[in-house]
């Protein structure tokens, strides 16, 4: 059948002035129905029931089996639209023949070989997945960066990676220009831009005249694929090495069993591109299983936007941070119609229960929320279907057995607090990173016994569902006491004066430190006795939860510090307390 097949595109190469294109695109047209996509080998893998296989590559093994295989229904495999009238649709056909050209760029004028890195800073636009996908295509190490990256911050990045290319958009050129002449190893400037800038190779160009043949490289699992740079407590961001296995296969379980996706799915997952969230809900999670990605390039979150998208697109699956539903329930949902949503998800940080039960009760929706790191991607997660616990990170997720430890390595019983650890054996499950890049005493620091630490800080309950408590360096010790910044903030956003708060440790000469919440108030609230209010507050997180956690100090801000993604930044609020800053 293959010679057949490739006897009639030589047929019609003699016969017809067509382009390579167009033939490419019959040939692989004609071989759709042969290569199907064996999704129970996956999940068996992911459930580490099945060896890792020596080579894989998501391009070549997963992506371009989408390719080959008709649906029904026929969804794209990416949407994106700008909310100005802009919209792109491929198909996983068309994914394959663009990435292909962009692969064709990064190994021609671009100069990339296999094992090169690239950094690209791009925000939600059709080029950051061609280029995601190009890489894997060609071998090139993939390190994504937010958009809100200054010039320092591109300067250590270039450096530490020793990345040989970077791609980025008009606004952030300049900013990259001011440091190149310090980046020995950088070779080649890549703009996404529709205007020229002089020594960039222009991407529009490029992909324009480049060719869309082009073979996927053979990879190994366990060959480098992405790098992310990640914050820690101290010193400069880290380099999260991840492989074509880690990251490839083992976000299969994620896809199929939190996000619960199918091929009949249009999921929307808000994480900014520099973020591994957007690999997990727009790459990995959703193109395992044959789901569309939709994407709004919303260069910030705006509640009403969001709401109307979700009327007007048939989007049947939400992911975002807490942030946003947060905002979110503050609007009067019932006005909006959401006819396709039927799931919804968070991560990145723990959800108030309240905000859950007003979501659920204003939408009929339950957020299933999922607890993970760069590092090692999803470790808990509330599965669908499953009995969700309000303000409960859910149970382990497979392959991971997750345990509550104490600081000798020994499992601690139910109920007890302690860090939040993963069981390893002989050999790391293939879902972990790799390393930590030219760190290894930081790689070795993760490891106690027999266990990876997430250096997060929780409990498990009798039914194994795991409660979280704080980053370890955001628990607060006042009076010998420990305090999670989460339970504190939980037990304030359920009073009505409180929009969003923030809980961090604040200095007290004779406790050594104690609880400080800044508050954003609602509207309504504003006008009132703010001394009355601070004492209003202190007496209902009482009530709450233990007394001995209410916060002493309270101040009143109109918004607190924040990510793109939409998480706050409690370390900016804790440094500014104790004067680090």
């Amino acid at each position: 059948m293959a010679s057949a097949i490739r006897g009639l595109v030589f047929f019609y190469l003699l016969r017809s002035p067509w382009s390579i294109q167009t033939l490419y695109r019959l040939f692989h047209q004609c071989r759709k129905t042969f290569a199907p996509l064996n999704l129970s080998d996956y999940e068996a893998i992911g459930r580490c029931e099945q060896e890792v296989p020596e080579y894989f590559n998501f391009a070549g093994d997963v992506l371009d089996k989408w390719s080959q295989i008709e649906k029904e229904p026929s969804n794209p495999a990416l949407w994106w639209i700008n909310g100005k009238g802009g919209e792109r649709k491929w198909s996983f056909e068309e994914l394959g023949f663009e990435s292909r050209k962009v692969a064709n760029v990064l190994s021609g004028p671009c100069g990339l070989q296999r094992g090169d890195r690239i950094i690209v800073i791009l925000p939600r636009i059709p080029e950051w997945w061609l280029l995601n996908t190009a890489c894997m295509r060609t071998g090139v190490v993939f390190i994504p960066g937010t958009t809100q990256l200054t010039a320092k911050d591109i300067c250590y990045r270039l450096l530490a990676s020793k990345a040989k290319c970077i791609v980025t958009i008009d606004e952030l050129a300049p900013a990259v220009d001011s440091v190149a002449s310090k980046c020995q190893f950088l070779k080649t400037k890549l703009i996404v831009s529709e205007s020229r800038r002089a020594e960039w190779l222009n991407f529009s160009d490029l992909f324009k005249a480049a060719s869309a043949v082009h073979n996927c490289v053979k990879t190994r699992s366990q060959d480098p694929m992405t790098i992310y740079f990640t914050s820690g407590t101290t010193g400069f961001p880290k380099m999260v090495e991840h492989s074509y296995g880690s990251f490839g296969l083992g976000f299969f379980i994620c896809g199929r069993y939190w996000m619960n996706l199918t091929p009949s799915d249009i999921v929307w997952n808000m994480s900014d591109t520099g973020w591994i969230k957007a690999a997990i809900g727009n790459v990995f999670g959703p193109w395992f299983q044959g789901t569309c990605v939709f994407v709004h390039a919303m260069p910030q979150f705006d509640p009403k936007v969001i709401l109307n998208t979700l009327c007007r697109y048939p989007v049947t699956t939400l992911c975002s941070a807490p942030t946003l539903y947060r905002m979110l329930v503050q609007h009067d949902l019932t006005r909006y119609a959401f006819k396709t949503l039927k799931h919804c998800l968070s991560g990145g940080e723990p959800v108030n229960p309240e905000v859950m039960e007003q979501w659920k009760s204003q939408t009929g929706l339950n957020i299933y929320e999922a607890y993970g790191q760069t590092e090692v991607g999803m470790i808990c997660g509330n599965m669908k279907g499953m009995k969700i616990k309000p303000g409960s990170l859910g149970k382990a997720a497979p392959p991971y057995d997750v345990q509550i430890i104490d600081e000798k390595g020994s499992v601690l019983p139910p109920g007890k607090e302690g860090d939040i650890a993963i069981k390893i054996d002989a050999k790391r499950p293939f879902t972990f990173f790799t390393r930590y890049v030219d760190d290894p005493v930081k790689t070795a620091s993760t490891i106690r016994g027999n266990f990876y630490i997430t250096g997060d800080r929780g409990s498990m309950d009798e039914d194994g569902y795991i409660w979280f408590m704080g980053r370890s360096d955001d628990v607060i010790i006042s009076s010998g006491y420990r305090i999670g910044p989460f339970e504190v903030e939980s037990a304030l956003i359920e009073h009505p004066a409180v929009v969003e708060s923030a809980v961090v440790s604040s200095p007290d000469p004779i406790r050594g430190e104690v609880v400080k919440a800044f508050v954003v108030l609602s509207p309504s609230f504003k006008t009132q006795d703010l001394k009355k209010l601070a004492c209003e507050l202190q007496d209902h997180v009482k009530k709450v939860t233990a007394p001995y956690k209410y916060p002493r100090k309270i101040e009143f801000v109109e918004q607190l510090p924040k990510t793109i993604t939409g998480k706050i930044r409690r370390s900016e609020l804790r440094n500014k307390e104790w004067g680090q800053i």
